[in-house]
Protein backbone atom coordinates (compact mmCIF):
# COMPACT_ATOMS: atom_id res chain seq x y z
CA UNK A 1 0.00 0.00 0.00
CA UNK A 2 2.79 2.44 0.85
CA UNK A 3 4.47 1.88 -2.53
CA UNK A 4 1.16 1.89 -4.37
CA UNK A 5 0.31 5.38 -3.14
CA UNK A 6 3.58 6.75 -4.49
CA UNK A 7 2.84 5.27 -7.93
CA UNK A 8 -0.75 6.51 -7.78
CA UNK A 9 0.51 10.08 -7.36
CA UNK A 10 2.64 9.85 -10.49
CA UNK A 11 0.57 7.77 -12.93
CA UNK A 12 -2.78 8.48 -14.65
CA UNK A 13 -5.34 7.21 -12.15
CA UNK A 14 -7.68 5.87 -14.82
CA UNK A 15 -5.02 3.55 -16.23
CA UNK A 16 -3.73 2.70 -12.77
CA UNK A 17 -7.17 1.69 -11.49
CA UNK A 18 -7.95 -0.27 -14.66
CA UNK A 19 -4.72 -2.25 -14.42
CA UNK A 20 -5.24 -2.94 -10.71
CA UNK A 21 -8.85 -4.07 -11.15
CA UNK A 22 -8.00 -6.27 -14.13
CA UNK A 23 -5.14 -7.93 -12.22
CA UNK A 24 -7.32 -8.34 -9.12
CA UNK A 25 -9.96 -10.07 -11.21
CA UNK A 26 -7.37 -12.28 -12.85
CA UNK A 27 -5.79 -13.45 -9.60
CA UNK A 28 -9.15 -13.93 -7.88
CA UNK A 29 -10.32 -16.08 -10.79
CA UNK A 30 -7.05 -18.04 -10.79
CA UNK A 31 -7.69 -18.86 -7.13
CA UNK A 32 -11.09 -20.31 -8.07
CA UNK A 33 -9.71 -22.11 -11.10
CA UNK A 34 -7.60 -24.19 -8.72
CA UNK A 35 -10.84 -26.05 -7.99
CA UNK A 36 -11.38 -26.98 -11.64
CA UNK A 37 -7.70 -27.64 -12.31
CA UNK A 38 -7.64 -29.94 -9.27
CA UNK A 39 -4.72 -28.10 -7.66
CA UNK A 40 -4.07 -29.16 -4.07
CA UNK A 41 -0.66 -27.57 -3.47
CA UNK A 42 -0.70 -24.86 -0.79
CA UNK A 43 2.06 -22.83 -2.45
CA UNK A 44 -0.21 -22.12 -5.45
CA UNK A 45 -2.92 -20.48 -3.33
CA UNK A 46 -0.39 -18.61 -1.20
CA UNK A 47 1.27 -17.07 -4.26
CA UNK A 48 -2.08 -16.17 -5.83
CA UNK A 49 -3.18 -14.44 -2.63
CA UNK A 50 0.09 -12.49 -2.37
CA UNK A 51 -0.16 -11.22 -5.95
CA UNK A 52 -3.86 -10.52 -5.48
CA UNK A 53 -3.10 -8.44 -2.39
CA UNK A 54 -0.47 -6.47 -4.28
CA UNK A 55 -2.91 -5.78 -7.13
CA UNK A 56 -5.69 -4.67 -4.81
CA UNK A 57 -3.54 -2.05 -3.09
CA UNK A 58 -3.88 0.07 -6.23
CA UNK A 59 -7.55 0.65 -5.49
CA UNK A 60 -8.06 2.67 -2.34
CA UNK A 61 -5.43 5.42 -2.79
CA UNK A 62 -6.62 5.95 -6.36
CA UNK A 63 -10.36 6.15 -5.69
CA UNK A 64 -10.00 8.44 -2.64
CA UNK A 65 -7.77 10.68 -4.74
CA UNK A 66 -10.38 10.85 -7.51
CA UNK A 67 -13.15 11.78 -5.07
CA UNK A 68 -10.86 14.26 -3.32
CA UNK A 69 -10.10 15.93 -6.66
CA UNK A 70 -13.79 16.61 -7.21
CA UNK A 71 -15.14 17.51 -3.78
CA UNK A 72 -13.84 20.30 -1.56
CA UNK A 73 -13.83 20.55 2.20
CA UNK A 74 -17.33 22.03 2.63
CA UNK A 75 -19.43 18.84 2.82
CA UNK A 76 -16.66 16.31 2.34
CA UNK A 77 -17.50 14.22 5.41
CA UNK A 78 -21.16 13.77 4.40
CA UNK A 79 -20.41 13.15 0.72
CA UNK A 80 -17.64 10.67 1.43
CA UNK A 81 -19.70 9.02 4.17
CA UNK A 82 -22.38 8.18 1.61
CA UNK A 83 -19.80 7.26 -1.03
CA UNK A 84 -17.88 5.02 1.38
CA UNK A 85 -20.99 2.90 2.01
CA UNK A 86 -19.85 0.98 -1.07
CA UNK A 87 -17.27 -0.83 1.07
CA UNK A 88 -19.94 -2.30 3.35
CA UNK A 89 -22.25 -3.01 0.42
CA UNK A 90 -19.35 -4.81 -1.27
CA UNK A 91 -18.72 -6.88 1.86
CA UNK A 92 -22.39 -7.88 1.99
CA UNK A 93 -22.65 -8.68 -1.72
CA UNK A 94 -19.32 -10.53 -1.68
CA UNK A 95 -20.52 -12.76 1.16
CA UNK A 96 -23.87 -13.44 -0.50
CA UNK A 97 -22.42 -14.12 -3.97
CA UNK A 98 -19.68 -16.38 -2.62
CA UNK A 99 -22.22 -18.23 -0.49
CA UNK A 100 -24.22 -19.34 -3.52
CA UNK A 101 -21.61 -21.88 -4.63
CA UNK A 102 -19.68 -22.52 -1.41
CA UNK A 103 -21.32 -25.94 -0.85
CA UNK A 104 -21.36 -27.06 -4.49
CA UNK A 105 -18.56 -25.67 -6.65
CA UNK A 106 -16.51 -23.31 -4.47
CA UNK A 107 -14.36 -22.29 -7.42
CA UNK A 108 -17.22 -20.15 -8.73
CA UNK A 109 -17.22 -18.25 -5.41
CA UNK A 110 -13.95 -16.72 -6.64
CA UNK A 111 -14.34 -16.79 -10.41
CA UNK A 112 -17.62 -14.84 -10.51
CA UNK A 113 -16.40 -11.96 -8.26
CA UNK A 114 -13.18 -11.94 -10.30
CA UNK A 115 -15.15 -11.45 -13.50
CA UNK A 116 -17.25 -8.72 -11.87
CA UNK A 117 -14.25 -6.60 -10.83
CA UNK A 118 -12.57 -7.06 -14.22
CA UNK A 119 -15.71 -5.85 -16.03
CA UNK A 120 -15.96 -2.87 -13.67
CA UNK A 121 -12.33 -2.14 -14.47
CA UNK A 122 -13.29 -1.75 -18.12
CA UNK A 123 -16.12 0.61 -17.19
CA UNK A 124 -13.66 2.64 -15.09
CA UNK A 125 -11.22 2.79 -18.01
CA UNK A 126 -13.81 4.20 -20.40
CA UNK A 127 -15.77 6.54 -18.13
CA UNK A 128 -13.71 7.74 -15.13
CA UNK A 129 -12.94 11.47 -15.10
CA UNK A 130 -9.97 12.09 -12.82
CA UNK A 131 -9.95 15.88 -12.55
CA UNK A 132 -12.61 18.60 -12.97
CA UNK A 133 -10.16 20.34 -15.30
CA UNK A 134 -10.38 17.38 -17.70
CA UNK A 135 -13.95 18.40 -18.55
CA UNK A 136 -13.30 22.15 -18.35
CA UNK A 137 -14.50 22.58 -14.76
CA UNK A 138 -12.81 24.62 -12.06
CA UNK A 139 -11.34 22.46 -9.26
CA UNK A 140 -13.04 22.76 -5.86
CA UNK A 141 -11.79 24.93 -3.03
CA UNK A 142 -10.04 22.68 -0.50
CA UNK A 143 -9.56 25.23 2.29
CA UNK A 144 -11.91 27.70 3.86
CA UNK A 145 -10.53 31.20 4.23
CA UNK A 146 -11.79 33.74 6.78
CA UNK A 147 -14.57 34.91 4.46
CA UNK A 148 -15.60 31.48 3.21
CA UNK A 149 -15.92 30.23 6.79
CA UNK A 150 -19.21 32.14 7.09
CA UNK A 151 -20.83 29.81 4.58
CA UNK A 152 -20.15 27.03 2.12
CA UNK A 153 -20.24 27.96 -1.54
CA UNK A 154 -20.98 25.48 -4.29
CA UNK A 155 -17.43 25.81 -5.56
CA UNK A 156 -16.02 24.75 -2.18
CA UNK A 157 -17.97 21.51 -2.36
CA UNK A 158 -17.73 20.35 -5.96
CA UNK A 159 -15.93 21.35 -9.15
CA UNK A 160 -17.72 24.37 -10.66
CA UNK A 161 -18.78 24.54 -14.32
CA UNK A 162 -20.35 27.85 -15.41
CA UNK A 163 -21.14 26.70 -18.95
CA UNK A 164 -23.37 23.97 -17.55
CA UNK A 165 -25.31 26.56 -15.52
CA UNK A 166 -25.65 29.06 -18.37
CA UNK A 167 -26.59 26.40 -20.90
CA UNK A 168 -24.31 27.89 -23.55
CA UNK A 169 -22.11 24.83 -23.73
CA UNK A 170 -19.58 26.76 -25.77
CA UNK A 171 -17.68 28.64 -23.11
CA UNK A 172 -14.76 26.98 -21.38
CA UNK A 173 -13.91 27.26 -17.71
CA UNK A 174 -10.53 28.69 -17.03
CA UNK A 175 -8.00 26.34 -15.48
CA UNK A 176 -6.08 27.47 -12.46
CA UNK A 177 -2.82 26.37 -13.89
CA UNK A 178 -1.65 24.44 -16.89
CA UNK A 179 1.31 23.07 -14.96
CA UNK A 180 0.70 20.17 -12.64
CA UNK A 181 2.46 20.48 -9.25
CA UNK A 182 5.05 17.88 -8.37
CA UNK A 183 3.98 14.89 -6.31
CA UNK A 184 4.97 14.89 -2.66
CA UNK A 185 7.50 12.38 -1.32
CA UNK A 186 6.66 9.62 1.17
CA UNK A 187 8.52 11.33 4.02
CA UNK A 188 7.09 14.68 3.01
CA UNK A 189 3.60 13.22 3.43
CA UNK A 190 4.53 11.93 6.89
CA UNK A 191 5.35 15.51 7.96
CA UNK A 192 1.81 16.73 7.27
CA UNK A 193 0.25 17.45 10.71
CA UNK A 194 -2.11 14.65 11.72
CA UNK A 195 -0.98 11.96 9.28
CA UNK A 196 0.95 9.90 11.83
CA UNK A 197 -1.74 10.18 14.53
CA UNK A 198 -4.61 9.20 12.25
CA UNK A 199 -2.54 6.38 10.74
CA UNK A 200 -1.87 4.82 14.15
CA UNK A 201 -5.48 5.34 15.20
CA UNK A 202 -6.66 3.55 12.06
CA UNK A 203 -4.29 0.65 12.77
CA UNK A 204 -6.27 -0.19 15.91
CA UNK A 205 -9.68 0.80 14.50
CA UNK A 206 -9.15 -1.45 11.50
CA UNK A 207 -7.89 -4.22 13.79
CA UNK A 208 -11.32 -4.26 15.47
CA UNK A 209 -13.26 -3.94 12.22
CA UNK A 210 -11.47 -6.75 10.39
CA UNK A 211 -11.61 -9.07 13.39
CA UNK A 212 -15.39 -8.75 13.24
CA UNK A 213 -15.37 -9.17 9.47
CA UNK A 214 -13.49 -12.49 9.58
CA UNK A 215 -14.47 -13.97 12.95
CA UNK A 216 -18.03 -12.81 13.60
CA UNK A 217 -19.84 -15.74 11.87
CA UNK A 218 -17.80 -18.29 13.82
CA UNK A 219 -18.38 -16.36 17.07
CA UNK A 220 -22.16 -16.35 16.48
CA UNK A 221 -22.14 -20.11 15.76
CA UNK A 222 -20.08 -20.94 18.85
CA UNK A 223 -21.67 -18.58 21.36
CA UNK A 224 -25.27 -18.11 20.18
CA UNK A 225 -25.45 -21.61 18.66
CA UNK A 226 -27.12 -20.40 15.47
CA UNK A 227 -26.74 -22.36 12.24
CA UNK A 228 -23.94 -21.43 9.80
CA UNK A 229 -26.31 -19.78 7.29
CA UNK A 230 -28.13 -17.77 9.95
CA UNK A 231 -24.80 -16.74 11.48
CA UNK A 232 -23.57 -15.60 8.07
CA UNK A 233 -26.73 -13.58 7.45
CA UNK A 234 -26.56 -11.99 10.93
CA UNK A 235 -22.91 -11.04 10.45
CA UNK A 236 -23.83 -8.81 7.49
CA UNK A 237 -25.73 -6.56 9.92
CA UNK A 238 -22.38 -5.36 11.26
CA UNK A 239 -21.72 -3.89 7.80
CA UNK A 240 -25.24 -2.43 7.70
CA UNK A 241 -24.34 -0.60 10.90
CA UNK A 242 -21.08 0.43 9.24
CA UNK A 243 -23.00 2.22 6.47
CA UNK A 244 -25.07 4.14 9.04
CA UNK A 245 -22.01 4.94 11.17
CA UNK A 246 -19.94 6.18 8.23
CA UNK A 247 -22.65 8.62 7.12
CA UNK A 248 -23.31 9.83 10.69
CA UNK A 249 -19.61 10.34 11.35
CA UNK A 250 -19.33 12.39 8.16
CA UNK A 251 -22.33 14.59 9.00
CA UNK A 252 -21.22 15.20 12.60
CA UNK A 253 -17.62 15.95 11.64
CA UNK A 254 -18.78 18.39 8.94
CA UNK A 255 -21.04 20.23 11.36
CA UNK A 256 -18.51 20.43 14.18
CA UNK A 257 -15.40 20.53 11.98
CA UNK A 258 -13.90 18.06 14.43
CA UNK A 259 -12.79 14.92 12.60
CA UNK A 260 -10.57 13.67 15.44
CA UNK A 261 -13.13 14.38 18.14
CA UNK A 262 -15.89 12.61 16.20
CA UNK A 263 -13.70 9.52 15.80
CA UNK A 264 -12.61 9.60 19.44
CA UNK A 265 -16.14 9.88 20.87
CA UNK A 266 -17.43 7.03 18.69
CA UNK A 267 -14.51 4.80 19.70
CA UNK A 268 -15.01 5.62 23.40
CA UNK A 269 -18.70 4.69 23.21
CA UNK A 270 -17.87 1.56 21.18
CA UNK A 271 -15.66 0.08 23.92
CA UNK A 272 -18.38 -0.56 26.55
CA UNK A 273 -20.88 -1.58 23.87
CA UNK A 274 -18.51 -4.28 22.64
CA UNK A 275 -18.46 -5.58 26.21
CA UNK A 276 -22.26 -5.49 26.38
CA UNK A 277 -22.58 -7.28 23.04
CA UNK A 278 -20.34 -10.09 24.25
CA UNK A 279 -22.24 -10.33 27.55
CA UNK A 280 -25.86 -9.91 26.45
CA UNK A 281 -25.97 -9.64 22.66
CA UNK A 282 -26.43 -13.36 22.07
CA UNK A 283 -29.57 -13.80 24.21
CA UNK A 284 -31.79 -13.82 21.14
CA UNK A 285 -32.10 -12.86 17.49
CA UNK A 286 -33.60 -9.45 18.34
CA UNK A 287 -30.84 -8.42 20.72
CA UNK A 288 -28.23 -9.71 18.26
CA UNK A 289 -29.63 -7.61 15.42
CA UNK A 290 -29.79 -4.38 17.46
CA UNK A 291 -26.36 -4.78 19.06
CA UNK A 292 -24.65 -5.75 15.79
CA UNK A 293 -26.01 -2.68 13.99
CA UNK A 294 -25.01 -0.34 16.84
CA UNK A 295 -21.54 -1.89 17.23
CA UNK A 296 -21.02 -1.81 13.46
CA UNK A 297 -21.91 1.89 13.37
CA UNK A 298 -19.56 2.81 16.22
CA UNK A 299 -16.64 0.63 15.08
CA UNK A 300 -16.82 1.31 11.33
CA UNK A 301 -17.85 4.98 11.61
CA UNK A 302 -14.36 6.22 12.62
CA UNK A 303 -12.74 3.73 10.22
CA UNK A 304 -14.85 5.09 7.37
CA UNK A 305 -14.20 8.74 8.28
CA UNK A 306 -10.42 8.32 8.56
CA UNK A 307 -10.01 6.42 5.29
CA UNK A 308 -12.08 8.95 3.32
CA UNK A 309 -12.67 12.52 4.51
CA UNK A 310 -9.68 12.67 6.87
CA UNK A 311 -7.35 11.27 4.19
CA UNK A 312 -8.66 13.80 1.68
CA UNK A 313 -8.34 16.65 4.22
CA UNK A 314 -4.73 15.78 4.99
CA UNK A 315 -3.89 15.13 1.33
CA UNK A 316 -4.97 18.70 0.56
CA UNK A 317 -3.67 20.21 3.82
CA UNK A 318 -2.99 23.96 3.80
CA UNK A 319 0.66 23.29 4.68
CA UNK A 320 1.02 22.01 1.09
CA UNK A 321 0.23 25.54 -0.15
CA UNK A 322 -2.21 24.51 -2.84
CA UNK A 323 -0.37 21.38 -3.95
CA UNK A 324 -3.04 18.65 -3.97
CA UNK A 325 -0.61 16.06 -5.33
CA UNK A 326 -0.40 14.34 -1.96
CA UNK A 327 -3.83 12.71 -1.88
CA UNK A 328 -2.78 9.27 -3.07
CA UNK A 329 0.38 9.12 -0.93
CA UNK A 330 -1.38 10.28 2.25
CA UNK A 331 -4.29 7.89 1.68
CA UNK A 332 -1.86 5.03 1.13
CA UNK A 333 0.09 5.83 4.31
CA UNK A 334 -3.05 6.01 6.43
CA UNK A 335 -4.79 2.97 4.96
CA UNK A 336 -1.54 1.03 4.64
CA UNK A 337 -0.87 1.48 8.35
CA UNK A 338 -4.46 0.46 9.00
CA UNK A 339 -3.92 -2.68 6.95
CA UNK A 340 -1.28 -3.77 9.48
CA UNK A 341 -4.10 -3.78 12.04
CA UNK A 342 -6.36 -5.59 9.57
CA UNK A 343 -3.78 -8.38 9.42
CA UNK A 344 -3.01 -8.42 13.15
CA UNK A 345 -6.62 -8.46 14.38
CA UNK A 346 -7.80 -11.74 12.84
CA UNK A 347 -4.41 -13.32 13.64
CA UNK A 348 -4.64 -12.35 17.33
CA UNK A 349 -8.25 -13.50 17.46
CA UNK A 350 -7.18 -16.91 16.19
CA UNK A 351 -4.47 -17.17 18.82
CA UNK A 352 -6.62 -15.88 21.69
CA UNK A 353 -9.99 -17.53 20.95
CA UNK A 354 -8.97 -20.97 22.32
CA UNK A 355 -8.59 -19.30 25.74
CA UNK A 356 -12.16 -17.96 25.55
CA UNK A 357 -14.13 -15.42 23.52
CA UNK A 358 -14.14 -13.03 26.48
CA UNK A 359 -10.41 -12.56 26.03
CA UNK A 360 -10.91 -11.76 22.33
CA UNK A 361 -13.33 -8.98 23.26
CA UNK A 362 -10.94 -7.65 25.90
CA UNK A 363 -8.33 -7.43 23.14
CA UNK A 364 -10.78 -5.55 20.90
CA UNK A 365 -11.75 -3.13 23.69
CA UNK A 366 -8.05 -2.47 24.41
CA UNK A 367 -7.48 -1.71 20.71
CA UNK A 368 -10.37 0.78 20.79
CA UNK A 369 -8.85 2.56 23.78
CA UNK A 370 -5.42 2.73 22.10
CA UNK A 371 -7.00 4.18 18.96
CA UNK A 372 -8.49 6.97 21.11
CA UNK A 373 -5.18 7.69 22.82
CA UNK A 374 -3.42 8.32 19.50
CA UNK A 375 -5.99 11.00 18.70
CA UNK A 376 -5.75 12.78 22.06
CA UNK A 377 -3.40 15.54 20.85
CA UNK A 378 -5.58 16.32 17.84
CA UNK A 379 -8.74 16.30 19.97
CA UNK A 380 -7.10 18.80 22.34
CA UNK A 381 -6.25 21.09 19.41
CA UNK A 382 -9.81 20.90 18.08
CA UNK A 383 -11.26 21.74 21.49
CA UNK A 384 -8.88 24.70 21.73
CA UNK A 385 -10.03 25.88 18.29
CA UNK A 386 -13.68 25.66 19.35
CA UNK A 387 -13.02 27.67 22.50
CA UNK A 388 -11.17 30.34 20.56
CA UNK A 389 -13.96 30.51 18.01
CA UNK A 390 -16.67 30.83 20.67
CA UNK A 391 -14.72 33.60 22.42
CA UNK A 392 -14.34 35.52 19.16
CA UNK A 393 -18.00 35.15 18.18
CA UNK A 394 -19.63 35.72 21.55
CA UNK A 395 -21.02 32.22 21.97
CA UNK A 396 -22.01 31.60 18.34
CA UNK A 397 -19.63 29.60 16.23
CA UNK A 398 -21.07 27.81 13.23
CA UNK A 399 -17.82 27.70 11.26
CA UNK A 400 -14.97 26.24 13.24
CA UNK A 401 -11.27 26.25 12.51
CA UNK A 402 -10.14 22.83 11.28
CA UNK A 403 -7.19 21.00 12.87
CA UNK A 404 -3.79 22.46 12.06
Amino acid sequence: MFISGIFGERLPLRYYLFAGMLLSGTFTSLFGLGYYWNIHQLWYYVLIQIFNGLAQTTGWPAVVTCIGNWFGKGKRGFIMGIWNSHTSVGNILGSLIAGIWVDSAWGLSFIVPGIVIAVMGLITFFFLVEYPEDVDCTPPQHHNGPVENLGTSVESVVGHCPERESGTGGAECSKESEEKPEAISFFGALKIPGVVEFSLCLLFAKLVSYTFLFWLPLYIVNVAHFGPKQAGDLSTLFDVGGIIGGILAGIISDYTNGRATTCCVMLIVAAPLLFLYNSFGQNGVGSSIVMLIICGALVNGPYSLITTAVSADLGTHKSLRGNAKALSTVTAIIDGTGSIGAALGPLLAGLISPTGWNNVFYMLISADVLACLFLSRLVFKEVQAWRGCVNRNGGSCLALTHLR
